[in-house]
């Protein structure tokens, strides 16, 4: 349970309602026909839904996400009606919610201008006004939530001042505090009676290596779960959920005790740990089917997504049919049948079901299909290194090149639908996403292979694979975007200052740019996440924040920098981007910025369209290449 910088080009690929300009000629004459929206824009522009999330007791009742309006929302649908209604309406979006067991509550959380600091809210099902859903708390950043079958609710909060707190909120009553910490830590499940909550906390010290704690609901621990000490140290646990069966103690988790993740089940009254030692490769993640004989497995190996279900009494593992490509979520219905969210670099995603179909599909039109993805497997400092390659149908190299970093950095790039790299493709451009050391899917050891040298392993693999770029016959050496966003924004502006021969033109979205400055004003959990990564906080080793700064090379950036922030940004700051535009405005150094009214990315989709615009446009007036795609 760490916290991360990290924006996705998943659900974050955005819909804007089309609009056209007036033409100066007459109705329907072909002189002012509105220009056809580019392919690029209507991948942003198509209508999406994230995976339905459906009410324990009532599965007919769900809630979804969905860019319809242009915005992200929360939607109600009610299953055995049809009916789907639009749940929240804000001017910068809402994504984050959930159902009460019963399915007569929605739960969303409210924050401001997308600074992620707020407090939760609640409305009925079938509609109605908002409410506080836990009076008496102040806001907060967000640290997990459950909620009970009596409407009990179990809420996790995270302040500057307070660190980690966790409450229990009780219709009628003043919320009760059962948890506090300096440390995070966050809600991870209420058992089914309601009785017990599971705790993934980091009381240790390693924000990105949780330990378990199962406490009563008046905070009396029951049990502790914890492979970050001994032999065992810098191995994470993460909740994967308590049985669904009344009376049943066993609670689902995941573990890297041989270095990757792996899944056990804890009997929380007994402390019997059964590890299961499945035959598959890479990471592995689960949950229950609803009636507890069987666990749906989500299996991610190179880049890649595949659904198991594994039966407990007899250990028989079976695959379900899935296409190749991504899946980025899945859920076991009561009836047997799984719903999973699917989608690969050329097809845009669906919500899917194992009995066939598409389970729900937004009206509208349909994202125009990219390119499919090309694996490279390049030799670097630190082991291979996983690389996924588009470029234009039917183009050979050398082409101008875009090297387009995730964020996270604990996270990974997949053979999933993306509209920022296909936008980039449309234009002419190869684009390269590379799993460097750092990121999730490969391995314990490569995840954690960054601490200490933050940064700066990173862009060696990035470096290695730039190398075999150029040496391939892919990329041309002179046209050579380095770009991402969140981490990745980080990584690009370390790796101007740092590797300032590499790359032609550097294009970094809500980036860490200043690290000693972003940690004073990031959000605490970001700040526990830092002193991992770097070994403590700036005064304690300073050397280690100068060197993995952007700020400390900004005088070496040679090439032209392109930089996008939210001024509400919690994770990376919009102060320390500051600094670093000052220190490029006092040079001289060619550089634009643009800022927006929202926190870390936007979930408006006009919004996002623009951003991506800017961003091409900056590379083709730097590059020479062309300003429109297809």
């Amino acid at each position: 349970m760490s916290a991360a910088r990290s924006i996705m080009d998943g659900m974050t690929d955005q819909k804007d309602v089309q609009t056209t300009s007036a033409g100066s000629g007459g109705t329907g004459s072909a002189a002012c026909a509105p220009a056809p929206v580019p392919d690029w824009e209507l991948r942003f522009r198509a209508p999406r839904v994230s995976l339905p999330d459906w009410a324990e007791d009532a599965p007919d009742r769900a809630l979804f996400e969905s860019n319809a309006t242009g915005t992200y929302e929360l939607y109600a649908w009610d299953r055995t009606t049809g009916e789907q209604r639009q749940a929240t309406d804000r001017p910068n979006g809402t994504t984050e919610g959930t159902l009460s067991p019963d399915g007569e509550w929605i739960w969303w959380f409210a924050d401001t201008d997308g600074d992620e600091f707020g407090m939760w809210m609640r409305q009925p099902f079938r509609g109605g006004p908002d409410e506080p859903a836990a009076p008496g708390l102040a806001p907060s950043y967000p640290a997990g939530i459950a909620i009970g079958r009596d409407g009990t609710a179990v809420v996790g909060r995270s302040t500057d001042e307070d660190g980690t707190t966790i409450h229990v909120v009780r219709p009628g009553h003043t919320p009760v505090e059962i948890y506090r910490h300096r440390e995070s830590a966050g809600v991870g499940d209420l058992s089914r009676d309601g009785t017990l909550l599971a705790v993934e906390h980091t009381e240790h010290g390693d924000a990105m290596h949780s330990a378990l704690r199962v406490v009563r609901l008046d905070g009396s621990v029951v049990a502790e779960l914890d492979d970050t000490k001994g032999g065992t140290k810098e191995l994470g646990l993460a909740v994967l959920g308590f049985a669904p069966v009344a009376g049943d103690p066993r609670l689902l988790v995941g573990h890297q005790r041989r270095g990757r993740w792996e899944l056990l089940l804890w009997d929380v009254a007994s402390g019997e740990e059964r590890e299961l030692r499945l035959d598959l490769p890479g990471d592995l993640s689960a949950e229950w089917y609803p009636d507890g004989a069987a666990l749906l497995i989500a299996h991610d190996f190179e880049a890649r997504g595949e659904l198991w279900r594994y039966e407990l009494a007899t250990g028989a593992l079976v695959r379900l049919d899935t296409p190749a490509g991504s899946v980025s979520g899945a859920t076991a219905r009561p009836d047997g049948t799984v719903e999973y969210l699917w989608s690969s670099a050329a097809l845009p995603s669906s919500v899917r079901s194992t009995a066939g179909g598409v389970v729900l599909d937004p009206p509208g039109p349909k994202a125009p299909a990219s390119v499919p993805v090309e694996d490279a497997w390049v030799e670097g400092p630190g082991g291979r290194i996983h690389a996924l390659v588009q470029r234009p149908e039917g183009a050979s190299g050398p082409l101008p090149t875009v090297f387009d970093i995730h964020g996270g950095p604990t996270w990974h790039d997949s053979d999933a639908f993306a509209a920022g790299p296909a936008a980039w493709v449309d234009h002419g451009y190869a684009v390269v996403r590379v799993n460097y050391r750092g990121s999730t899917g490969y391995g314990r050891e490569w995840t954690d292979a960054l601490k200490h040298r933050v940064g700066l392993i990173e862009l060696e693999d990035i470096a290695a694979v730039r190398e075999w770029a150029v040496s391939s016959g892919l990329a041309d050496p002179d046209r050579l975007v380095l770009t991402g966003g969140s981490w990745g924004g980080y990584l690009t502006l370390l790796g101007l200052g740092t590797q300032p021969d590499a790359w032609t033109v550097g294009i970094a979205a809500v980036p860490v740019a200043d690290y000693v400055t972003a940690y004073h004003d990031e959000m605490e959990s970001l700040k526990a996440l830092d002193r991992t990564l770097l070994g403590g906080s700036p005064e304690e080793v300073p050397e280690r924040y100068a060197a993995s700064s952007p700020l400390t090379y900004v005088d070496r950036v040679r090439a032209p920098v392109y930089i996008s922030a939210g001024v509400n940004d919690p994770r990376c700051p919009i102060r320390q981007i500051d600094n670093y535009v000052e220190r490029l405005a006092a040079r001289g150094a060619v550089h634009e910025v643009y800022r927006y009214d929202a926190g870390h990315g936007s979930l408006v989709v006009g919004e996002r369209i623009k951003q991506v615009r800017l961003e091409l446009d900056f590379a083709a007036r730097h590059l020479g290449t062309r300003a429109e795609g297809r």
